[in-house]
């Protein structure tokens, strides 16, 4: 297989928000336009001799655009890819498989909670070697460069079976298929205590987690029903549809109602409900008859973390965005800790994780993380 240069001409209107890359499917479509904007990320990261994360919310024209960027990694000098069976990984996933292989980087190819399929929306951001979103700075010369880029470089032929767990080569990258779940779901076995949530379950807590048909699915039902014992069938949608199902998979009131009516239905109802995004990066959180804000869900965390085992040292600070409440300012303020305000937009956290001056971060739009 040869590296060809391919002529191109830039496009005016890649420069990435808060949350990467996202327009309709059909703009992804147009010829070299996904290969100019991961063209001018691979420039601006120089991950040339390093390793790649790569993977995706399963929505549709993800496994195409894997495909592209596998031949632009390897045509770029990447040395490895590491990329999520089927090209699934989630965002929380893409994080902690680039951390604990100290990749230098990762692709997640989505468009969170916007809808999915041949008409609707695709995305694609990079988070960087800390296992974070890129920061600003980055992607505002990303853009820069997109707005100069007259050629990209690409291995021509060849394809990777993404079904089939293993090693393969694409010209001299190696490319290693991984299971998407297991990294992520042994390093919630470190921070959670899943010996105590196994007891509740076996004591008879219920629950239904709505999946949305999105990239959460397959996470949940190893998590949930096989690694803590919830009963077979309590995750609901839990298998990653390329329009999610004709859903919107954002988890709101609205777009996950039928979640909502069974945790309303009375006494038959479960004792705890919750649904998530479409890459699994933001959730809803139910129980019965009760809505649980996510400004509440953050303050609940930090108040809670010193029964959690990844967390019993302590939190050294927490963080919210501008909209959220200010629930968590009072937990700050009782357990003496430090309490930052950021814009909207989950990079806005990063500096603050690494300088570890906060363990714990959340906004308004249901997204929480904890630090490790």
């Amino acid at each position: 297989m040869d590296i060809k240069k391919v002529k191109t001409t830039p496009f005016s209107d890649q420069k990435p928000g808060t949350s990467g890359l996202r327009k309709k499917v059909r703009v992804f479509q147009q010829t070299h336009y996904l290969e100019n904007f991961v063209q001018s990320v691979l420039l601006q990261a120089g991950l040339a001799g390093k390793t790649l994360v790569l993977g995706g919310d399963g929505r549709f024209h993800n496994r195409e655009a894997i495909q592209v960027i596998l031949k632009l990694a390897a045509a770029n000098g990447i040395q490895k890819t590491l990329v999520g069976q089927h090209g699934f990984l989630s965002t929380p996933a893409v994080s902690a498989v680039i951390r604990k292989f100290r990749a230098g980087g990762g692709f997640i190819l989505s468009a969170s909670h916007n809808p999915g399929g041949p008409e609707a929306d695709f995305g694609i951001k990079f988070n960087t070697d800390n296992g974070g979103p890129a920061p600003v700075l980055f992607t505002d010369a990303v853009y820069a460069l997109s707005r100069q880029i007259n050629e990209y470089r690409i291995l021509s032929g060849g394809a990777v079976d993404l079904d089939q767990l293993g090693v393969c080569r694409l010209g001299d990258m190696q490319v290693e298929i991984i299971d998407p779940v297991s990294d992520y779901a042994g390093l919630m076995e470190e921070l959670f205590d899943f010996d105590l949530i196994r007891g509740m379950f076996a004591d008879g807590l219920t629950l239904r987690f709505d999946a949305m048909h999105a990239i959460s699915g397959p996470y949940a039902i190893e998590i949930l029903e096989h690694r803590l014992g919830a009963a077979h069938g309590s995750v609901l949608n839990g298998i990653p549809l390329e329009d999610f199902g004709g859903g919107h998979p954002d988890p709101n009131l609205v777009h996950a109602h039928e979640l909502v009516a069974l945790m309303n239905s009375g006494a038959t109802a479960p004792d705890f409900g919750a649904a998530s995004d479409g890459d699994g990066d933001r959730n809803m959180i139910l129980g019965q008859n009760i809505f649980v804000t996510p400004s509440d869900s953050l303050a609940i965390m930090a108040a809670n973390a010193h029964y959690l085992p990844g967390y019993r040292q302590g939190l050294s600070g927490v963080a919210r965005s501008m909209p959220t409440s200010c629930a968590v300012d009072r937990v700050a303020v009782q357990l003496g800790l430090p309490c930052y305000e950021t814009p909207t937009g989950w990079k806005y956290f990063g500096n603050l994780l690494d300088a570890g001056r906060i363990t714990l971060c959340g906004e308004e739009s249901f997204g929480q993380s904890p630090g490790d």
